[in-house]
């Protein structure tokens, strides 16, 4: 008898009508959040892309026109998509498998392991914009250190920042140089990795390749999933670099124009959809056209998301 009304008053409890409110007040907060900072400026920006307006006066409704203009009509937002696809192609594999392996080689030492480590983390560690100008003077053509340095070994260092045929690699390698932020993440993964499933692959023959095929990239691929998507949503709106990137190669930092009248040194090259994104709204002051662009981004990263879970549950069996 004590056991069913035990039962019983569980069952009350699950069925009590305050259950819900207590619930909802530990979720309000995270919602309120959600909402006022998601949901809301979501749907304004999808509003403003229909109408002309300049922040000053009342919007006025023009139904597709800026639609058409960004889709259609402006072929430099074309050239900023195709760079930032690029960037994507080329960055988050390299930030990814660069981390990945300086992780593993870090742990792996014996000696001397956190002096290394932290050289490794202290590029993560500066600001963007202080991080980019001292790598653009490492590369700069003619008196950086790096063709000076090649100079010496008869070799003609490249343009870099300054050749459009380099700008994107040179992008790359200051991506990769600042690669320590996500290493500390794959060292603390790999070093969750038990140690049993090693030796149990070791006493069944596996070789190094294979343990590290089959053991060590299905225990650490929710860390591999989140350097994937991060990488690419941060990407997607890569720009303080870039911009400054241009900006410092090109030698007008302090030209009365601004950073923006350096978008794309050279020659277009570094030019990227969120750069792209700010001119037409700040620049050409269209704030429809460039509500348009944000509306396609968030689509576009939103879009990458929901396909890597999908394919991440495929690959580990997890959606069954």
């Amino acid at each position: 008898m004590a056991a069913i009304a035990s039962q019983g008053s569980a069952g009350a409890v699950r069925r009590s009508p305050r259950r819900p409110l207590v619930v909802l007040t530990f979720i309000g907060p995270a919602l309120i959040g959600i909402a006022v900072f998601l949901i809301y400026p979501l749907l304004a920006a999808i509003y403003f892309s229909f109408t002309r307006f300049d922040m000053f006066n009342p919007p006025v409704w023009v139904g597709l026109d800026f639609w058409q203009y960004v889709l259609f009509d402006d072929p430099t937002v074309r050239v900023a998509a195709k760079n930032t696809l690029v960037f994507v192609v080329l960055m988050v594999p390299a930030r990814t498998v660069g981390a990945l392996l300086t992780a593993m080689l870090l742990n792996a030492m014996k000696r001397s392991r956190s002096t290394y480590r932290t050289l490794y983390y202290l590029p993560a560690l500066a600001p963007p914009v202080t991080a980019t100008i001292a790598f653009v003077l490492l590369l700069k053509p003619g008196t950086g250190p790096v063709n000076t340095l090649l100079a010496q070994f008869g070799i003609e260092g490249p343009g870099w920042f300054n050749d459009p045929d380099w700008a994107k690699t040179s992008l790359t390698l200051l991506a990769l140089w600042g690669v320590g932020d996500l290493m500390i993440i794959f060292m603390a993964a790999l070093l969750d990795v038990p140690k049993e499933l090693y030796e149990a692959a070791s006493l069944d023959g596996a070789s190094r390749r294979h343990q590290f095929r089959y053991v060590t990239l299905p225990t650490i691929s929710p860390v591999l999933l989140f350097a994937v998507i991060t990488g690419i949503i941060g990407t997607l709106n890569y720009f303080t670099q870039a911009a400054v990137a241009g900006s410092v190669a090109s030698g007008q930092v302090t030209s009365g124009s601004g950073i923006a009248g350096t978008f794309g040194y050279p020659e277009n090259a570094t030019l990227t959809y969120p750069m792209r994104l700010y001119s037409i709204g700040f620049g050409n002051n269209l704030f429809g056209a460039a509500n348009v662009m944000a509306v396609i981004l968030f689509v576009v990263s939103m879009t990458a998301t929901i396909v890597l879970l999908r394919r991440f549950k495929a690959f580990t069996g997890s959606g069954s």
